[in-house]
């Protein structure tokens, strides 16, 4: 295969700099961030999957389905997964994640402490504070590390909001920093929006705190402010749905699918 895939890229950069703890994240980041295929002994039954385990110690993804073909050579049974959501699977389990092997310059082996620590870093939760704006500003001294994982990150986050801006902020009663305004961001996809804010800090390297982030409606007066002066990231908006697709197991957060 000729295709050079996102994740071909971060484990490129990652593999030319071993001691570059930011292009280490970014390759974190990428896992994470991605669709993989998971390879299955067979069909889901239900929610119940049943990996197929590399030396009982691995379970064996790909992040294209022609790869997953190229390595088993001919149809097999698989489900398509976020890494988050195949790392959330593997917790209690002593088992690692076996990436592109034998298909692909990514191929890679990630034992359980890696899936552990993607775990703990991807459970890390931002605190809540309340303040008061009273100046926007121009975005000054922020990395483009950070800023390339914002963008990439909201570049997957389809229709959550009508879109955001990155600004300075000075708050009433003192304090300044960082802000990620959200515009019309629907009420169930905040937290998924404060927990993808939070993650791009986190796999930038950057120190939480750095940046904050704030929901505005399209009418609230601070939207100008923040368009004047902001940063702006457009959100992907979805299209008009044909038909309901089935639902494939772990393709509802709040019922991953369990590892027979």
């Amino acid at each position: 295969m000729t295709e050079t895939t996102p994740l071909d890229t971060a484990h490129a950069l990652m593999q030319a700099a071993p001691e570059d703890d930011a292009a280490r994240l970014r390759f974190y980041e990428r896992i994470a961030d991605v669709e993989l295929f998971l390879l299955l002994e067979a069909e889901p039954e239900g929610d119940q999957i049943s990996p197929v385990l590399l030396e009982g110690e691995y379970v064996i993804v790909f992040d294209r389905a022609a790869r997953l073909a190229a390595y088993v050579g001919e149809a097999a049974p698989y489900v398509a997964l976020s890494g988050r959501t195949i790392a959330g699977m593997l917790e209690g389990q002593p088992l690692g994640m076996a990436v592109n092997i034998g298909v692909a310059p990514s191929e890679i082996l990630l034992p359980a402490g890696a899936m552990d620590w993607l775990r703990d870093t991807l459970a890390h939760a931002p605190g809540e504070v309340e303040a008061k704006i009273a100046q926007v500003l121009p975005p000054r001294g922020l990395p483009e590390s950070l800023i390339a994982a914002i963008d990439a990150k909201l570049a997957t986050a389809t229709g959550m909001a009508a879109g955001a801006f990155l600004v300075g902020v000075e708050y009433e009663g003192g304090g300044r920093g960082h802000l990620l305004g959200f515009v019309g961001a629907i009420l169930r996809a905040q937290d998924a929006l404060v927990r993808a804010a939070s993650e791009a800090l986190t796999f930038s390297g950057i120190e939480a705190g750095a940046m904050d982030v704030g929901f505005f409606g399209p009418d609230d007066p601070v939207v100008p402010r923040l368009a004047r002066v902001g940063l702006r990231f457009d959100l992907p908006q979805p299209e008009p749905l044909q038909q309901t697709p089935r639902m494939a197991p772990g393709s509802d957060p709040s019922k991953p699918p369990i590892l027979k």
